[in-house]
């Protein structure tokens, strides 16, 4: 029986986002459905697969798995190339990745995911700012220490690159500025075909969420 994930609309949902970009690139086989957020209904579609009544959902067969990163790790018990082979570097990978699912409250507020939102720079809080500044750094750290094999944090994808996938986004969306090693892991994760079909998809979505507009009442669109 195939994975099935149960996802929000892509357009906004960045926590639906990190398993359905690490099963693509992986090429691990799944079915999806798509489940507006915040939209009237939803919540009772969500509750009706998972006790925690959010998205992102795992099914596989009898067992259930919700929280993005619950649900990385449980896929890379059976797919462990999910994660850095190399000891320290997984150990490293697991501590950026839970920092992410941790943190960063000021980023996701004033910057929401918005994929078909133009990009127009935002005038950062100081609080955002020095969220930029630690993942800058921090991605800079890993391409230094880790990344020889490949373009991504860890040189081949991992689940890391996933966890910071919606963040590229973000990055992308409001202009944010970082260094060169951050702009051209940026770059490769923009570039993956995975990336480009959730974009595409994103752009074609008419659900609509007033708090994840930061021009609201005005809204930003580029064309499909």
């Amino acid at each position: 029986m195939a994975l099935h994930l149960t996802i929000g609309n892509k357009n906004y949902s960045s926590w639906s986002f990190r398993p359905w970009i690490a099963l693509k690139v992986a090429g691990i086989p799944f079915e999806e459905t798509v489940i507006p957020i915040h939209y009237p209904g939803s919540k009772e579609k969500f509750l009706a697969r998972s006790p925690a009544g959010k998205v992102p959902i795992l099914q596989d067969g009898a067992v259930t798995v919700w929280e993005s990163l619950a649900i990385l790790e449980y896929v890379a018990e059976t797919h462990p190339e999910l994660w850095p082979r190399d000891r320290a570097a997984r150990a490293h990978a697991r501590a950026i990745a839970s920092e992410m699912h941790a943190g960063f409250v000021p980023l996701r507020r004033q910057c929401p995911m918005n994929m078909w939102r133009p990009v127009k720079k935002l005038a950062l809080s100081a609080e955002t700012a020095a969220n930029v500044a630690r993942i800058d750094a921090m991605w800079s750290d890993c391409r230094v220490r880790f990344g020889a094999s490949g373009p991504f944090l860890f040189g081949q994808f991992t689940a890391a690159d996933a966890m910071y996938a919606p963040v590229v986004s973000r990055f992308r969306t409001y202009a944010v500025e970082v260094g060169a090693a951050s702009a051209a892991f940026m770059g490769a994760v923009m570039a993956l075909p995975a990336w480009q079909e959730w974009y595409a998809a994103a752009l074609q979505e008419e659900w609509l969420l007033e708090e994840d507009e930061v021009d609201w009442p005005t809204v930003l669109r580029v064309k499909a």
